[in-house]
């Protein structure tokens, strides 16, 4: 009967225990959950920031930098000298060089037609013999009329006379050399020579032309000589002074050193500018009438430089990437100068002591976070 009882008892209170259970265990559930949520595991809450880069530092050095002027100009010859015709009517049978070709003092450049010439020279010739016969007989006459002009067998009227044929025939004889040496000159006329050493810069001589006295036939760069016509500002002529060291650089070739000669006394009116003159002993690929531009070297000035690798063009504007004691990077705006090898100038926005991105600055961003390195020392090759 108890059992019954008890056995009913239980089946009534069953469910109320049943359901408290699913509470409880709802309860827990909750409980476990808000501890997961209030209480994160260690590395999810540690946010590490990655290093975008790896980098080595520069700072900026103090050093002298050379203070130039630059110019432009044009290459010319040094001196060019025009060889032309002297000779009339004859006729061009040879042309022996060419333009570009290296020629000496007194070389034959060319040569006309000398048979006229030879046979006006071989007429001369034997005029001159005429006249030396002719004189040698008046000469003797004037002679014997000299011993006789005591003795008075020869009346003074005949004495002058033979006096005056000897004097006339000396004269003939002088007349008829001077023509010899017209004709010897009008024959050497006949080769064409090279008045200096040079190069041949142009050639007009065709072979068979018929050329006037005075009409050009080649032209002749003095001893290969080039120098480089510049025009600078009147404001820096002041800084240039005979003597000085020049880098030349003539358009698609390679620089070439040259030296300062002299520096025009007069200032054109109009550009304000003024031609200096600059002797090219080497000129490399050089040729005349090349545009070119040049430096001057006037002097040294103290500089703070830093790698070119370090700066970067952004905008117009150079900058240059700061890293702070967090390692940390800073965009820095920064003003550059003159640029020397593979340094350039700083000249102003950059504390001297500020550690900069040595390279690899275009791949970073204003905050990041770099690793710093230290550079890789130079290696040196054994000799």
């Amino acid at each position: 009967m108890n059992d019954h009882v008890l056995s009913a008892s239980s089946r009534g209170k069953l469910p109320w225990l049943w359901g408290g259970g699913v509470l409880l265990l709802a309860a827990g559930t909750l409980a476990a959950v808000s501890v997961l949520a209030a209480d994160p595991p260690p590395a999810a809450a540690e946010q590490v920031a990655k290093p975008a880069l790896t980098v080595t530092l520069a700072s900026p050095q103090r050093g002298e930098l050379p203070v130039s002027v630059a110019a432009n100009g044009s290459v010319a010859a040094w001196q060019e000298a025009i060889i032309g015709a002297e000779a009339q009517g004859l006729r061009l049978a040879e042309v022996r060089v060419n333009v570009g070709d290296r020629v000496k003092r007194g070389q034959v450049l060319a040569s006309f037609a000398a048979a006229l010439p030879q046979a006006d020279l071989a007429q001369a010739r034997a005029a001159v013999a005429e006249a030396e016969a002719t004189l040698a007989e008046a000469g003797a006459n004037a002679r014997r009329a000299r011993d006789l002009q005591a003795s008075g067998a020869l009346s003074e009227q005949q004495i002058n006379q033979f006096l005056t044929a000897e004097r006339t025939a000396e004269a003939r004889l002088q007349a008829q050399r001077a023509l010899f040496q017209t004709q010897q000159l009008r024959l050497a006329q006949t080769q064409v020579l090279a008045p200096d050493d040079g190069v041949i810069s142009a050639r007009l001589a065709t072979v068979g032309a018929v050329v006037s006295p005075g009409q050009e036939l080649f032209r002749l760069i003095r001893q290969g000589r080039l120098e480089w016509r510049a025009e600078v500002a009147s404001s820096e002529l002041a800084a240039l002074q005979p003597g000085m060291a020049v880098r030349v650089t003539p358009a698609g070739g390679q620089p070439v050193l040259g030296k300062l000669r002299i520096v025009a006394p007069t200032v054109d009116a109009a550009t304000r500018n003024g031609l200096v003159y600059v002797d090219l002993p080497q000129p490399g690929t050089a040729r005349a009438g090349m545009f070119a531009r040049g430096e001057f070297q006037v002097g040294s000035t103290a500089a703070l430089t830093l790698p070119q690798t370090a700066v970067l063009l952004r905008d117009g504007f150079s900058y240059v990437f700061q890293v702070g004691p967090d390692n940390k990077v800073r965009q820095v705006k920064v003003t550059v100068g003159r640029r020397l090898g593979e340094r350039i100038e700083i000249t102003g926005g950059l504390d001297p002591a500020a550690r900069v991105v040595a390279s690899g600055a275009g791949f970073l961003g204003d905050g990041d976070t770099v690793r710093v390195v230290a550079a890789a020392p130079a290696v040196t090759t054994a000799k």
